[in-house]
């Protein structure tokens, strides 16, 4: 893997008509930033070759209003990014990562900001970048990392709602 893209589903109701959290769908704020990260991401060259999308109904409307922006090979719903951990995510996308490119995950927090900081850190990057990943990841962001040969990840962008990059 060359590229890691972070992106955190859109914002989601807070209250689905099942009762359960995994059913939450989103708001139409939600699919609005799904798509314009879509978008900004494509327009930036940002293209994955695979995309790991959480099985959250939130997260696989994100991945839908997002796709048109950002034609994928080969998409894998997995029901395990559901809320998953840092090491969790980075475990799944470094596993599917040996035969892509670029590795999108779609999924939720505080497990992609959890890894974001992380990757921050074990890349060296400044205390102020480290300190903004630490306030906070909302819906819509996504975060992007190179990785080299050696598996060490380089912040290489961050696209917030409203198409701001940082």
């Amino acid at each position: 893997m060359d590229r890691l893209i972070l992106l955190r589903h859109g914002d989601a109701e807070r209250h689905s008509a099942s009762g359960e959290d995994f059913d939450r769908q989103l708001t139409s704020t939600g699919r609005r930033e799904s798509l314009e990260a879509g978008e900004n991401l494509a327009h930036l060259g940002f293209m994955p070759d695979v995309a790991l999308v959480s099985g959250a109904a939130r997260a696989r409307e994100t991945w839908a209003a997002a796709a048109p922006a950002l034609p994928c090979p080969e998409v894998r719903y997995d029901d395990r990014l559901y809320l998953a951990e840092a090491p969790v995510i980075r475990e799944a996308a470094d596993a599917v990562g040996e035969q892509a490119r670029t590795v999108m995950v779609v999924g939720h927090n505080p497990g992609l900001q959890e890894l974001i900081v992380m990757l921050l850190i074990e890349g060296a990057a400044a205390p102020q970048l480290i300190a903004r990943a630490k306030a906070g990841f909302p819906t819509g962001a996504a975060a992007v990392f190179l990785i080299d040969a050696n598996g060490r990840p380089a912040f290489d962008g961050l696209l917030m709602p409203g198409g701001r990059r940082h």
